[in-house]
C-alpha cells in the first residue's frame, strides 16, 4: 500500500467540525472592528526577507532562529511572514496610506518554526490591528477598549489586562546599560538563553521563565526609574484613562515584547486556562517602525491576538457555534431529484439567509432523514412524488416530536423564516408552482 502524506509537523488542518468556531470568532472580531471604524488590509504571506530583518531584529529569536526563508529562482531571499504588522507597514509606505492616519485590521497564517507545543504552532493564525498617524495615549486606550469589548462579545471574562512603559529609545538604551550592569555578576547562573540574550538583547531576559533566572530578577532595575517626562506623562495618562473607564489592569515592569520595534505602551491580556502559552492577545506602540522601514517618521500602534488559543478557549467553555445546516431537502423519485435541486433554487432566491443542503446520491427514505438528523439541521424538507402531485413540500422539525406537515411554496417560505429568523425577499413576479 503507497504510504499516505501527512500534515507538516506543527501545522493543522481546521476540520468541518472546527471551521465553525473559527467562523465565529472571526465573524465576532470583524463586527467589533466594523463598528470602531476599522478596514479590512490585506497582505501577501511572502516578504522579502531583508523587511523582518529590519523590522523585527536581526539579534531576535524570530530572525535568528524561526522565520521559513528560502531563496527563489533569481536568487532573492524570501520569506513566509512570522508576524503581521510589518507587512501591514510596507503595504502602508508602498501605497500612501500614512498620509492620513488610518485604522487597519487583518487575519490571516503566520509561520515560525518553533517547537510545536499546545498553543504555539509553525503555521498559526492572527487577527492583527494596526493604526497609523495617531500619537497620544487616547488611541491606546481606545486600542484596550476594543479588545475588551471583543472578549465581552466572544463571552471570555476570564482574560486580565497587563501594561508596561518600554519608553523611548533613549530611555531603552540607559536602562539596557543598567540592566546588563546589574545581571553581568550573575551571569554563570542566568539560564542559556538569557546568558546570549546579556550581550544580544537583554531587555528579553526580563521575559524568562526560568525559575533561577526570575530569582536574579527580583532586585534588577526598573525602566520606570529612568523614564523621562514625557514617556512617563503618556503612561500616567493611560493608566488614568483606564481607571476612569473601568477597565482593569496590572502593571508588569518586566512586560516587554519579542520584536525590538516597540516603545513607550506595551499590553498583554493573559488567562491562566492555556498553562505557558497563556498570552492570548499582545500589542503596544511602534512610533519609529515606519521611519525604519523607509516612510516618513509616524507614531503606530497595534495588536495581534491568537485565533488557536481563542479556539480553545471557547472550546473549554463548551461554547458550540451554530449548526452549518438549517434545513436539509429530502428527494424521493428520480423526478423529485431534479425538481428538489429546483425547489432548492426557488428557497435561496426567497430566503439569501437560508442555509439548505440538498440530499444528493439517492437513498430510501429512511437514510436520508438519517442523513439530515447527522447534518444538525433544525428541518427536513420533504419532496417526493406524492408531494410533487399535490403542489406541496412536506416539512419536520428534527427537534420536536411532531409530524410532518405538507405547506404551499409560500406557507414553507413564511415558516422557515419566522422560525429561523432569516429575512424574506419577495419575489419580482409570480413564480411557478412547486
Amino acid at each position: 500500500m503507497t504510504q499516505s502524506i501527512q500534515a507538516i509537523r506543527g501545522m493543522h488542518d481546521i476540520l468541518p467540525d472546527r471551521v465553525g468556531l473559527w467562523q465565529y470568532i472571526e465573524d465576532t472580531a470583524r463586527a467589533v472592528l466594523t463598528a470602531y471604524g476599522y478596514q479590512e488590509i490585506r497582505t501577501p504571506l511572502v516578504e522579502v526577507t531583508e523587511l523582518f530583518n529590519r523590522s523585527i531584529g536581526e539579534v531576535t529569536d524570530i530572525v535568528e532562529k524561526e522565520m521559513y526563508s528560502f531563496l527563489d529562482r533569481h536568487g532573492d531571499s524570501l520569506s513566509l511572514r512570522p508576524e503581521g504588522t510589518a507587512g501591514c507597514v510596507r503595504a502602508a509606505i508602498e501605497h500612501g496610506l500614512i498620509q492620513q492616519p488610518q485604522r487597519l485590521w487583518y487575519r490571516g497564517p503566520m509561520f515560525r518554526y518553533e517547537r510545536p507545543q499546545r498553543g504555539r504552532y509553525r503555521q498559526f493564525h492572527q487577527i492583527g490591528v494596526e493604526v497609523f498617524g495617531l500619537l497620544g495615549p487616547d488611541i491606546d486606550i481606545e486600542m484596550i477598549l476594543l479588545t475588551a469589548r471583543l472578549w465581552r462579545s466572544l463571552g471570555l471574562g476570564e482574560l486580565r489586562l497587563e501594561l508596561n512603559t518600554l519608553g523611548d529609545n533613549t530611555e531603552r538604551q540607559v536602562y539596557r546599560a543598567r540592566l546588563v550592569e546589574y545581571l553581568r555578576p550573575y551571569a554563570d547562573r542566568l539560564d542559556p538563553d538569557s546568558r546570549r540574550r546579556l550581550e544580544t538583547n537583554p531587555l528579553r531576559i526580563l521575559d524568562s521563565k526560568d525559575p533561577g533566572t526570575q530569582e536574579i530578577l527580583v532586585g534588577a532595575p526598573r525602566l520606570l526609574d529612568v523614564l523621562g517626562a514625557e514617556s512617563r506623562a503618556h503612561f500616567e495618562t493611560l493608566c488614568a484613562g483606564l481607571d476612569a473607564l473601568a477597565i482593569a489592569y496590572r502593571i508588569n515592569p518586566r512586560l516587554v515584547r519579542g520584536l525590538d520595534y516597540y516603545n513607550r505602551t506595551v499590553f498583554e491580556w493573559i488567562t491562566e486556562q492555556l498553562g505557558a502559552q497563556g498570552t492570548v492577545c499582545a500589542g503596544g506602540r511602534y512610533d519609529g517602525l515606519i521611519a525604519q522601514l523607509g516612510g516618513r517618521p509616524t507614531p503606530a500602534i497595534g495588536f495581534a491576538l491568537g485565533i488557536e488559543r481563542l479556539v480553545e478557549l471557547l472550546g473549554q467553555g463548551n461554547r458550540s457555534a451554530h449548526p452549518a445546516v438549517d434545513a436539509y431537502l429530502v428527494a424521493l423519485g428520480e423526478r423529485a431529484d431534479i425538481e428538489s435541486l429546483r425547489l432548492a433554487e426557488r428557497l435561496r432566491d426567497r430566503l439569501p439567509g437560508l442555509r439548505l443542503l440538498v440530499n444528493c446520491g439517492g437513498g430510501s427514505f429512511k437514510a436520508q432523514f438519517k442523513r439530515a438528523d447527522k447534518s444538525g439541521a433544525r428541518f427536513a424538507l420533504v419532496l417526493g412524488e406524492a408531494e410533487l402531485e399535490r403542489g406541496l413540500i412536506g416539512i419536520k422539525d428534527l427537534r420536536a416530536p411532531e409530524d410532518q406537515r405538507d405547506l404551499d411554496f409560500e406557507t414553507l417560505v413564511a415558516v422557515l423564516a419566522d422560525e429561523l429568523s432569516v429575512n424574506v425577499v419577495m419575489p419580482a413576479s409570480a413564480g411557478m408552482g412547486a
